[in-house]
């Protein structure tokens, strides 16, 4: 193997150790798949799992280490079991994950379609992670291309460069690479898991200041914006989509989509070919909660009949 090229993280996971444990008792009804499902990038995300027993299970790389958190719920208590150096972090960050600092009381629904939704889906609350890059680099791989092709890519490296999730995780789950790791992958790598020199270039200036990109979690989420921002390559959308998660940031509107504007146009004015503007001017009503809004909209299952055909599925990997 060529000299500074990361090593392929081995197949098998480490030996299992005890779990640490901590219990808690959100108030008012929460949905684990609500809260938890903007965090997993594609059905096979690497660090992602949601099983048919109902537990969620996430790898991550915290501040402490790698880490892997089961989340479990039952007559209304929420079980977090943690596993690697990071566990610690991760169960004193559970209740935020889960949406501890979210009021949804906060929210005054202006329309039927949302009153209803808001009802329909008691449970929903804005994760808060407390963890940039997790959020940043796959937003980042996402940027002007399709879902697949994006969720491709983040599959391929993580499983590739990052390590097994530590504990009894599910079979494959990893922990995404650490900032050293991601800036050492080979440009032959990159075009591999079909990801353009434009994207893995904005990845590789992310994590050079990765550092100050993490400290941005403990600012307002505008002004974590603002930083994101300063990496060129980096934008309005990217940003917006990353402190959604990272600080559960309630009026994030993510701007500059190919296709919210007119699902939010066609919910709230029966406009399919609103745009950033007219979105934004239909969102003014909930100004402060307005990410809230736009997701109980896709939560409404309300979306314009297709027209146009799909974005076409360009894989560069195979040039």
């Amino acid at each position: 193997m060529p000299a500074g090229v990361p090593r392929q993280a081995p197949v098998t996971a480490p030996a299992t150790v005890a779990a640490r444990v901590r219990a808690w008792v959100p108030e008012g009804p929460l949905d684990l798949g609500l809260v938890l499902g903007p965090l997993r990038r594609g059905p096979g995300d690497p660090t992602f799992r949601a099983l048919p027993d109902g537990s969620v299970w996430r790898a991550s790389l915290t501040p402490a280490g790698p880490g892997t958190l089961r989340v479990t719920q039952r007559s209304g208590e929420v079980r977090g079991e943690a596993w690697g150096p990071g566990a610690e972090w991760l169960l004193e960050q559970l209740p935020e994950m889960l949406g501890a600092a979210d009021d949804p009381s906060a929210f005054v629904p202006r329309h039927k379609l949302l009153a209803l939704t808001q009802r329909r889906r008691a449970g929903l609350r804005l994760t808060r992670t407390g963890l940039v890059l997790e959020s940043l680099i796959p937003s980042i791989l996402e940027q002007k291309v399709t879902a697949g092709e994006a969720y491709r890519a983040w599959r391929l490296l993580v499983r590739k460069f990052g390590e097994p999730a530590p504990g009894p995780a599910p079979e494959r789950m990893s922990v995404m690479p650490p900032p050293r790791t991601w800036a050492l992958i080979p440009s032959w790598e990159w075009h591999r898991a079909g990801v353009d020199n434009k994207r893995a270039s904005t990845v590789l200036r992310a994590v050079r200041v990765a550092a100050r990109l993490e400290e941005a979690v403990r600012m307002p989420a505008g002004a974590a914006q603002e930083r994101l921002e300063l990496v060129s390559g980096i934008g309005p959308w990217t940003s917006a989509e990353t402190v959604q998660r990272s600080h559960g940031a309630v009026d994030a509107v993510t701007v500059g989509d190919l296709h919210l504007p007119g699902i939010v146009g066609w919910a709230l004015a029966g406009d399919r070919h609103a745009d950033d503007a007219v979105m934004l001017s239909l969102l003014e009503p909930y100004a402060g909660q307005r990410h809230r809004a736009a997701r109980l909209i896709l939560l409404s299952g309300r979306v314009p009949e297709r027209r146009a055909p799909r974005m076409p599925y360009g894989d560069i990997g195979r040039l």
